[in-house]
């Protein structure tokens, strides 16, 4: 069987979720979560994202999230619904009067960043606390749905003066002919994002952090977009036009391709 059975089908806590416990994300929704794609029940950079929801569960309930119950808990939810490919979202509640993070995962149809060339509005937005992911983030919801409706594919959010931090959904990079650049601005640091770092860095291709600002945009050679579902090469952010660069694209592709995965 390669599609879920439901969708999405939902666990809490490693049963299926009732209506009681969507309570908790519908009315007590202060949490994180972490996403990712799963192929043949094995997932790339799992530490990283067991990792993430340990970090973001200290930082917001000044508790752990053990990562083996929380693997335990994704497979849990894979044989629920039947599936070995899947889009997986794992997040942290903490109920009022509740001693323990519950956890829902969430098991939906694997999904595939488009590999065409995208294009970016950049609007005028900064996540607060932006190392912890976190659902129903307004903001990005909305910026990103004016982009859309405006003709481009992703939103680019800046901070005052311009100054470029990552894509509602997408962590951005650029190219200067020598360097792989990531904007130096808070940003949440995507498992992909990580995994690109240390993909590139094992064949030889520098990447750096350093400010990047929407003035500045035309330094660059190239430029692309990273999140769980993929990469892709950006064509354009605003007015502004960027070549998509084939080897930078075949380097990325390949640093990811070879990222370690493991079970759940």
């Amino acid at each position: 069987m390669t599609t879920p059975a439901l969708p999405p089908y939902v666990e809490m806590n490693g049963r299926p979720a009732t209506a009681e416990d969507l309570r908790v994300p519908a009315f007590a929704g202060f949490g994180h979560f972490t996403a990712f794609q799963v192929r043949d029940r094995e997932v790339r950079g799992l530490g990283l994202h067991l990792d993430r929801l340990d970090a973001a569960n200290r930082e917001l309930f000044g508790v752990p999230l053990d990562g083996e119950r929380v693997r335990a808990l994704v497979g849990h939810a894979l044989d629920g619904a039947g599936v070995r490919d899947a889009s997986v979202r794992v997040h942290g509640y903490l109920p009022p009067d509740h001693p323990e993070t519950a956890v829902m995962v969430t098991v939906g149809a694997p999904a595939h960043l488009s590999a065409a060339p995208q294009s970016l509005m950049s609007v005028p937005f900064a996540r607060a606390l932006p190392q912890v992911k976190r659902p129903g983030e307004f903001g990005q919801a909305y910026y990103r749905r004016r982009a859309r409706s405006s003709g481009f594919d992703e939103a680019l959010l800046t901070a005052p003066g311009g100054v470029v931090a990552e894509g509602a959904i997408t962590n951005v990079g650029f190219w200067d002919g020598t360097s792989v650049v990531w904007p130096d601005a808070p940003l949440l640091t995507g498992v992909t994002m990580t995994l690109l770092e240390d993909g590139l860095a094992r064949t030889g291709r520098p990447t750096v952090r350093r400010p990047v600002t929407l003035e500045g945009l035309v330094a660059y050679r190239a430029a692309f977009v990273s999140n769980s579902q993929g990469i892709a090469p950006v064509h354009r952010i605003d007015d502004t036009s960027f070549a998509v660069d084939e080897v930078l694209m075949k380097d990325l592709d390949r640093a990811y391709g070879d990222a370690p995965r493991a079970g759940v």
